[in-house]
């Protein structure tokens, strides 16, 4: 089969792209695939590049400190939407809270306060247990700053806070320093991995986070583009495409995939 080319239109500038043909191995066991067909390598690598085309580069940066970057991601994820944890955090920085040692038990009052997001009233869940170990967290980084010099390095001094594991982690360290040496590996990219092959089956977040995130890294090596812009655009089109992915995942036949939860299951219980 015959090469592939792709184009982004930019007002009255065309950018041509020549890629492999679909039944070319990206890397051993993972094809290509087609361009236009979500959620495929080829796919994912137009997209990539579209958005550098388009100027969408970004920086990923939610807060103007260390400090703020890791309360951000701590107040996020885990059940918890963007948007809220968001709000959330504006919620406490805008208090003043980030800024000094606060007990837990202000930090929970604060985040029990209904959050205005639009046009809704919103709660935070966990209000208690998210409390207290941010508190821990803004008296260890006031203590001991971890070293940035590289993502990696970010990464492993976070996961000695309370509260903090190799996800959230990873987030810190792709958003504060744009990392390419990390992964952050939820279940927008567990899904990806699951559909597009480039994850072992069997491995779970749980037991073999860095043998998924070395798993990641070199698919976006072979794909020739950074990790971090990858892993924030397989985070936006599968999230935006839910019920695309789902079908998906109802119809292909994949052998066990990695959960968040550390569990072994099958592409079923990536539709939850």
């Amino acid at each position: 089969m015959s090469a592939q080319i792709a184009a982004v239109f930019l007002d009255s500038t065309v950018a041509h792209f020549e890629l492999p043909a679909p039944d070319e191995e990206l890397m051993p066991g993972v094809f290509w695939g087609a361009v236009d067909a979500f959620p495929t390598p080829a796919y994912w690598f137009y997209q990539v590049l579209a958005r550098r085309v388009a100027g969408e580069g970004r920086s990923y940066r939610l807060g103007t400190t260390l400090t703020e970057e890791v309360a951000a991601c701590m107040l996020g994820g885990h059940g918890i939407s963007a948007s809220i944890g968001v709000a959330a955090f504006h919620a406490l920085r805008d208090r003043g809270l980030l800024a000094s040692l606060p007990q837990a038990e202000e930090l929970e009052v604060a985040l029990s306060a209904p959050l205005k997001i639009g046009s809704r009233s919103m709660h935070y869940r966990f209000a208690r247990q998210k409390s207290r170990y941010l508190a821990g967290a803004l008296k260890y980084l006031r203590n001991a700053p971890p070293p940035i010099s590289s993502g990696r390095a970010l990464r492993d001094a976070l996961l000695s806070i309370s509260g903090i594991g190799f996800k959230t982690a990873s987030w810190v360290a792709r958003n504060w320093l744009s990392a390419d040496d990390v992964a952050i590996l939820d279940i927008h990219i567990l899904r990806a991995g699951a559909l597009g092959g480039f994850f072992s089956a069997g491995l779970t977040v749980e037991r073999h986070y860095l043998q998924l995130e070395e798993q990641f890294i070199a698919f976006s090596r072979a794909l020739r583009v950074r990790s971090s812009e990858l892993d924030a655009v397989i985070w936006l089109e599968m999230a935006n495409s839910a019920r695309t992915v789902k079908r998906l995942l109802r119809s292909t036949s994949t052998p066990p995939c990695p959960q968040p939860d550390g569990t072994h299951a099958r592409e079923s219980r990536l539709l939850d």
